[in-house]
C-alpha cells in the first residue's frame, strides 16, 4: 500500500509540474508514514549515512572553483591564448571552442558550469568573427559534454557514491573516452569549417602568444596539479578538490589580481545557493532509494530480467541502459535520475559482471549527452538564450553531434571496456 500510495503521488505531483524534488519528498513522507516510520528516524538515517560520504565534499569544492574561475575572468584569459594559438586555421575558433573545454574539464567537472561560464565567452567570440549563431551554440554544448567525462567529475564523484567504485579510477577511465569525443567533435568542425567556409581568424606573432601563453599558464596549471597530486599519491580525489578551490583562490588574488573579498563572499553565496538545490535533490533521491531497498525493487528486478532471458548477457543489458538513460534524460535532471535509476539497475550490472568503472564512464557519458537533447536539454536553452538564437534553429544543429559524434563515441565507450579500462589498469586497477 505505501509504495502505491508513493507512486500515485509522485506520478500527480510530476504530472501538475511541480518540481521532482518535492514529488520525491512528499511521496516518501506518505509512504513512510503508512509504513510507520518515524520522519525523526529518517533525519537520522540521512544523517548518519551522508556523514560518512566524505567523497561527496568534493562537490561543493569543484563547484566553487568552477565559479571562482568563471567570475574572475581566469577562463577569459586562458580562451583568450587558445584563440590565439588557432588563429589563421580555419574554423579555428571551433576548434579552440572544444579545446578549451577539455582544459576547463580539469578544473570543473561540471557541463553546466562550462556552458555558462566559458561557454558565453566562446559564443560571443565566435559572433565577433562571424560564425552563425546557430553553429556557435551547437559546437558550445557539444564540447561542454566532455567537461565531466575527463577528470574531475561532479557525475562520478555521485556515481562513486552510490555504487563504491574507485573515484580515483573512474577519474583516470574519463580520460581516453573526453579525448576521443574530443577528437570527434574536431573532425566534424573541420568539415563544416570547410564546406561553409568559416573564418581563419588573425595569426598570432609567436611573441605575442609567448606573452599570452606566460600569462594563462597559472590558470593551465590547475588541472596538472589536482591530477598530480591525485595519481602521485599525494591526496585523495576529494582533498584534490581542496587544494584546486584554493589555488584558484590565490591565482585570483596574488596573480590576476580579480578577486577581492566582496567578489569571494558572492561567489561563496552563488555556491551555497547551486549547493542548496543539489543537496536537496540528493537527499530526496536517498528517501527514494531507501524506499526501494524496503520495497526489494533491486533483487526483484534483478531475478525478473534474469529468469526471462531478455537480459540474457551484459551487451543487451548496456544496449537496454543506454537507452533508459537517453530517454529519462530527455526529461528529467540528471543528477535525479543517478540517485534514482543507478542504485536500481547497478545490481543488475554487478550479476551480469560488468565492470562497475566502466559502468560509471558509460553512465556518465549518456547522461551528459541528455543535456544537449530536448525538450529538457538545459545547455540548448543556455547557448540560445546567450547568442539569441532560436532554440529550434540551436537543437537542428545539435543533431549533427548527437549522431555522427556523440552516439558513435557512445557506441565504442559502451562496447570496447577495454579501451575505458586502458588507463586504470596500466594505474594497477584489477577489476
Amino acid at each position: 500500500m505505501g509504495l502505491i500510495t508513493f507512486l500515485i503521488v509522485f506520478g500527480i505531483m510530476f504530472t501538475l509540474g511541480y518540481p521532482l524534488v518535492f514529488a520525491m519528498i512528499a511521496g516518501g513522507i506518505l509512504y513512510l508514514m503508512l509504513s510507520g516510520y518515524s520522519l525523526g528516524g529518517l533525519v537520522d538515517l540521512l544523517a548518519i549515512h551522508f556523514s560518512s560520504q566524505v567523497v561527496l565534499i568534493a562537490v561543493p569544492l569543484f563547484v566553487f572553483t568552477a565559479n571562482v574561475m568563471n567570475d574572475c575572468d581566469i577562463t577569459k584569459i586562458m580562451f583568450g591564448f587558445i584563440r590565439k594559438a588557432m588563429g589563421g586555421i580555419k574554423g579555428g575558433l571551433g576548434y579552440a571552442n572544444i579545446i578549451a573545454s577539455v582544459i576547463f574539464a580539469g578544473m570543473s567537472g561540471s557541463e553546466i558550469a562550462d556552458v555558462s561560464g566559458i561557454g558565453a565567452i566562446e559564443i560571443k567570440a565566435m559572433l565577433d568573427e562571424g560564425y552563425d549563431g546557430a553553429f556557435s551554440c551547437a559546437v558550445t554544448a557539444a564540447s561542454a559534454t566532455i567537461g565531466p567525462i575527463i577528470p574531475p567529475s561532479i557525475p562520478m564523484v555521485i556515481y562513486s557514491m552510490l555504487t563504491g567504485a574507485s573515484l580515483g579510477y573512474l577519474f583516470l577511465a574519463g580520460f581516453l573516452p573526453g579525448f576521443l569525443l574530443a577528437a570527434a567533435e574536431m573532425v566534424l568542425v573541420y568539415i563544416l569549417s570547410k564546406v561553409r567556409n568559416y573564418p581563419a581568424g588573425e595569426k598570432v606573432p609567436f611573441s605575442n602568444l609567448t606573452r599570452s601563453f606566460m600569462q594563462s599558464f597559472p590558470a593551465l596549471l590547475a588541472p596538472i596539479i589536482l591530477l598530480w597530486g591525485i595519481y602521485g599519491g599525494i591526496f585523495t580525489a576529494t582533498e584534490a578538490a581542496a587544494v584546486v578551490a584554493g589555488y584558484s583562490i590565490l591565482i585570483s588574488f596574488l596573480i590576476y589580481k580579480t578577486l577581492g573579498w566582496k567578489k569571494l563572499y558572492t561567489i561563496i553565496k552563488k555556491t551555497l545557493e547551486m549547493m542548496g538545490y543539489i543537496s536537496s535533490i540528493v537527499a530526496a533521491a536517498y528517501i527514494v532509494t531507501y524506499i526501494s531497498s524496503m520495497e526489494r525493487i533491486p533483487e526483484v528486478l534483478t531475478k525478473i530480467f534474469i529468469e526471462s532471458g531478455f537480459l540474457s548477457n551484459k551487451w543487451t543489458f548496456l544496449l537496454s541502459a543506454n537507452i533508459l538513460y537517453f530517454i529519462l534524460g530527455m526529461f528529467i535532471d540528471v543528477s535525479i535520475i543517478q540517485l534514482m535509476v543507478i542504485p536500481i539497475i547497478f545490481p543488475l550490472a554487478q550479476k551480469l559482471g560488468i565492470d562497475p568503472v566502466h559502468f560509471g564512464v558509460v553512465t556518465t557519458m549518456n547522461l551528459m549527452m541528455a543535456l544537449d537533447t530536448p525538450p529538457y536539454g538545459q545547455t540548448g536553452f543556455i547557448t540560445s538564450a546567450i547568442s539569441k538564437t532560436p532554440l529550434s534553429k540551436v537543437f537542428k544543429e545539435m543533431l549533427l553531434y548527437w549522431i555522427p559524434v556523440e552516439f558513435a563515441t557512445l557506441i565504442v565507450v559502451t562496447y570496447w571496456p577495454d579501451f575505458v579500462l586502458l588507463l586504470p589498469r596500466l594505474f594497477g586497477y584489477s577489476g
